[in-house]
C-alpha cells in the first residue's frame, strides 16, 4: 500500500420534541465567525486521495500552523469487529474509515512537520494492541508507521499505557453526564483529529466526525459490566448503558445530570456533552465508499432489520469545527441541518448538531460556513431516510 506524499441538567430529562428550540446557546463565541468547509471530489482510494486531501487542508489554512512541532491524535473509525461486513465486502468499503485515508493524513501530517503521530480507537478486542485489530482485518499497521517519522497506536478502549484516566468535564455541567473518564491519549495530545465515515445512524440521525466521539469512552467505565466503584481492569461488554440508560458508570466516574431511557435523546447528547468536552480540531470525514443505514442489521438499537446497501458519494469532507463540518456533510447526505426531532435524518433522535450548537461548539447553519472547493449542490448523494430502509 503507497500513500502520497504531498493536513447539570439544563434541558433535564425533557427531549426536544418536535418542533422545539433550543434556548441560546451557553457560549456564542465559536458562533461569531463564519466558519470553513472544505468539499473534495475523490472518486476512488488511490494516490488522488493524497491530492485531494492537501488541496483541501490549503483551503482552511493549511496544515503546518495547525500541526507542526506537535502531538497529533487520530480518533479512527473502525466500528465493531473485521467480522461484520455487508455483503462480504471488505469493512472499509462500508463502515470503517478506509486505510488509503489513514495512512495519507499520516503522511501529509509528517511533511506538515507533526512531531509525533497517534493512531487511536477503542477497538473490542480485550487489551489487544490496535496493530493486532487492524492486522485481524487484513490491514498492514506498518504501512502506517512508514508513512511519516514517528507513529504509535493504542487502544483507548480500557487504561492501555496510561497510569490513569484523563478526566474531561463538560462545560456548563453537562447534557447527559457531567463528564467523562477517557484514556490519556485524548488529554496527552496538542492537536485531536475526527477521522470518520460518511453515514446514517439510527439513534443519531447522522455518524459523522461528532458521533465518532461516541466511540472514545472506555468500555471499562461504561459498559454493561462495568463494576460499580472503579473501572474494570480489562474490557468487557459493550456501551448497551450509554444507549438505554440501565445502569450507571462506576463511582469513580461523574455521573448522568439527566435521566432518560430513550436512546434517541442520550445518544446525542453523549456525542454533544463529549466534542464539546473533548473539542476536535479538525474533522475529516471519508465519504468515497459508504453504506446506507450506516450499521448492519444486528447492530441496530432499534432491533430492526436495515435494509443496507454500499454506496459510492466519491467525496471528502474536511473542516476546522466538527460541527460545521458534520452540517455540511448532513447537508450533502441530502439532508436539512437544521431540522430537529421528528424530520429526517432525525426522525427518532434528537439532532446532534442543535445540542452542539447550543453547547457552543458551533453552527449547523450552512448560510453562517464557507464552503470551499466543490459546492455542496455538485457532490450532493441523497441517502435514503431511514424510516424507508426499516423492513
Amino acid at each position: 500500500m503507497t500513500f502520497g506524499c504531498t493536513r447539570r441538567r439544563f434541558l433535564g430529562a425533557v427531549g426536544m420534541a418536535a418542533g422545539a428550540t433550543l434556548s441560546q446557546p451557553l457560549w456564542s463565541k465559536a458562533l461569531s465567525a463564519t466558519s470553513r468547509v472544505a468539499i473534495g471530489v475523490c472518486p476512488e482510494y488511490d494516490r488522488r486521495v493524497s491530492d485531494v486531501l492537501t488541496t483541501m487542508f490549503d483551503q482552511l489554512g493549511g496544515l503546518q500552523k495547525l500541526v507542526n512541532g506537535k502531538t497529533v491524535a487520530i480518533k479512527l473509525n473502525l466500528t465493531g469487529p473485521p467480522s461484520e461486513k455487508l455483503s462480504g465486502l471488505p469493512n472499509q468499503m462500508t463502515h470503517w474509515v478506509h486505510p488509503q485515508v489513514i495512512g495519507a493524513l499520516v503522511s501529509l501530517l509528517g511533511n506538515a512537520g507533526a512531531r509525533r503521530i497517534r493512531l487511536l480507537e477503542s477497538a473490542p478486542a480485550g487489551t489487544k494492541p490496535l496493530e493486532e485489530f487492524m492486522i485481524s482485518a487484513g490491514w498492514e499497521p506498518k504501512d502506517f508507521a512508514r508513512a511519516a517519522a514517528r507513529v504509535e497506536f493504542e487502544n483507548t478502549n480500557f487504561l492501555g499505557s496510561g497510569k490513569e484516566y484523563a478526566r474531561f468535564m463538560v462545560p456548563g455541567g453537562g447534557l447527559m453526564y457531567a463528564g467523562y473518564d477517557l484514556n490519556h491519549s485524548y488529554r496527552d495530545t496538542d492537536v485531536f483529529i475526527s477521522l470518520a465515515k460518511l453515514k446514517e445512524h439510527p439513534t443519531a440521525g447522522v455518524t459523522l466526525s461528532m458521533k465518532n466521539c461516541f466511540g472514545i469512552t472506555p468500555s471499562t467505565i461504561y459498559s454493561d459490566q462495568a463494576p460499580e466503584d472503579e473501572p474494570a481492569i480489562v474490557p468487557v461488554g459493550f456501551r448497551g448503558p450509554m444507549h438505554s440508560g440501565s445502569r450507571v458508570p462506576p463511582k469513580s466516574a461523574p455521573q448522568p445530570v439527566a435521566e432518560s431511557k430513550d436512546p434517541g435523546f442520550r445518544v446525542p447528547r453523549i456525542t454533544a456533552d463529549l466534542v464539546a468536552s473533548r473539542p476536535i480540531d479538525l474533522a475529516i470525514i471519508d465519504g468515497i465508499y459508504t453504506m446506507t443505514a450506516g450499521e448492519l442489521p444486528y447492530r441496530s438499537d432499534q432491533n430492526k432489520s436495515w435494509v443496507n446497501q454500499a454506496i459510492h458519494p466519491g467525496v471528502l469532507i474536511a473542516g476546522l469545527n466538527c460541527v460545521s463540518t458534520d452540517a455540511v456533510a448532513t447537508a450533502v447526505m441530502g439532508f436539512d441541518p437544521m431540522v430537529d426531532r421528528g424530520t429526517p435524518p432525525f426522525e427518532k433522535c434528537d439532532s446532534t448538531l442543535a445540542l452542539a450548537e447550543h453547547l457552543g461548539v458551533g453552527t449547523r447553519d450552512l448560510s453562517r460556513i464557507e464552503v470551499a472547493g466543490t459546492p455542496i449542490s455538485k457532490v450532493r448523494y441523497r441517502f435514503p431516510a431511514l424510516s424507508r430502509l426499516a423492513v
